[in-house]
């Protein structure tokens, strides 16, 4: 345990050295009071409208940003050691392979978890106390479970980013394929699942489809955040059939808790049929 804390407070060092982590809670704190003030400005308005609206809105710009900046974080977590000439060196002390990847692991969740906390932290404290007629309570318990859910997200797709980092050898390949994860889920997944819907002409089998959501995290993280806060009359497109997924809120944040576990089981596989 001692090997795997200092192999994450190294990484977490590296974070506060390079300013990785005050930049990532800038931008989560910037984007979060903007949104907060001028979400509405397309519809005239400018001024908090409600928590609700704030979570939705955040939660459709987190699917974004979240993934991306968690790849950027992790991509080279492997394969820069090895790249750097670090990686048999870290080999050569009483350290197994599982327990630097573990180290890493923890070390780029601390970085992320922390600057999620401070960003949306911080906005949610500058609205509570700008804004005379907001819920206090409501609010910290929504922004809570939001950013819950986004740190969850991003834990995912470091844990891609290690699977990819174990498999390459160089790092413009690792950061190409990691930037090709953030268009998969991001923007192609839906698109794909939406092509399949309108092709088959509703050949699919019904009970099936809702279960497809599950293979993509940001569906899933879209679904906690916008059917939790703005119910289900607010799923449009391929997310209406969240309705009819019958695992409920439980089922959903296990799901997400799943596709960080699996990947990073996965990516430790990897790393240890990996030639040195």
């Amino acid at each position: 345990m001692n090997s795997i804390w200092t192999i994450a407070r190294k990484e977490l060092s590296d974070s506060l050295r390079n300013r990785w982590l005050l930049a990532i809670a800038l931008v989560f704190a910037t984007l979060a009071l903007g949104i907060a003030w001028f979400g509405a400005a397309a519809s005239g308005s400018v001024g908090y409208a409600s928590t609700p609206a704030t979570i939705a809105s955040l939660a459709s710009l987190g699917i974004f940003l979240i993934p991306l900046i968690a790849l950027l974080l992790a991509y080279d977590a492997i394969v820069g050691e090895e790249e750097g000439g670090t990686l048999l060196l870290l080999m050569t002390y009483p350290l197994s392979r599982g327990q630097l990847l573990l180290g890493k692991f923890l070390g780029h969740g601390l970085t992320l978890a922390l600057a999620t906390l401070l960003g949306f932290g911080v906005a949610g404290v500058a609205i509570s106390v700008l804004v005379d007629d907001v819920a206090v309570a409501s609010l910290a318990a929504a922004l809570l479970r939001f950013i819950v859910s986004s740190i969850l997200l991003g834990w995912g797709f470091i844990a891609l980013a290690y699977m990819v980092s174990v498999r390459v050898s160089e790092k413009p390949v690792a950061a190409g394929l990691a930037l090709a994860i953030w268009f998969f889920f991001v923007l192609i997944f839906d698109l794909v699942l939406l092509g399949v819907l309108v092709a088959s002409e509703g050949a699919m089998n019904p009970e099936l489809l809702p279960w497809l959501l599950l293979f993509n995290p940001t569906d899933i993280y879209r679904l906690l955040n916008i059917v939790a806060f703005s119910g289900e009359a607010q799923l449009t497109g391929v997310l209406s059939l969240g309705s009819d997924l019958p695992v409920g809120q439980a089922g959903l944040w296990l799901a997400l808790v799943l596709w960080f576990v699996a990947p990073l089981a996965a990516a430790w596989g990897l790393f240890r049929k990996r030639a040195l």
